[in-house]
């Protein structure tokens, strides 16, 4: 529903963590890009809520996760939630990047848009200094948020999320 929520998305991107790495609890899971606008991460950090998680939000200042959404993350369980400018700083740390479009639809003033719009660019040199088993999934579509090189990676996961998706959405409906 616009910027709101997106529940089945979050359903699936849980889904897809498991089935990746075994599990969800005890992940560190960093999440970038327009956390502002983002429905995608709104619903995800509301479910990641149950779990026994460290969240990292990496954003431009202006498009950080909404205050309303991290109180309640806060008083489900008292998670561990950080912010961050810069990637850089938590990259080694990750077990999940999940990454997110700056989003165009979303500002009014496009001069805006164009300054912060490539603030995060995945690409090869950014993997060099994760995890080896650090996965990076992507509600998509992508613009240019992560290069096309990292689509050799094994640790990228969007499309087979993509493909977890249809299961989950399937079975959502069967009930």
């Amino acid at each position: 529903d616009g910027v709101g929520e997106h529940p089945t998305q979050a359903f699936l991107d849980v889904y897809t963590i498991r089935e990746e790495l075994g599990t969800v609890n005890g992940l560190t899971i960093t999440i970038v890009g327009d956390l502002k606008n983002g429905r995608t991460v709104h619903s995800l950090v509301r479910v990641l809520s149950q779990y026994q998680v460290t969240l990292n939000y990496v954003s431009p200042v202006s498009l950080r996760l909404p205050d309303e959404i991290k109180m309640e993350v806060r008083k489900t369980r008292g998670i561990k939630q950080k912010e961050y400018t810069d990637l850089e700083s938590v990259i080694a740390e990750t077990d999940v990047l999940y990454v997110t479009r700056i989003q165009r639809e979303r500002f009014a003033d496009q001069t805006e848009y164009e300054r912060i719009k490539d603030s995060y660019i995945i690409n090869n040199s950014t993997l060099s200094r994760s995890k080896p088993n650090m996965i990076v999934m992507h509600p998509l579509p992508r613009v240019n948020e992560i290069d096309p090189e990292v689509d050799f990676d094994e640790r990228a996961v969007y499309f087979r999320q993509m493909k977890y998706g249809m299961f989950v959405r399937m079975a959502l409906l069967a009930m």
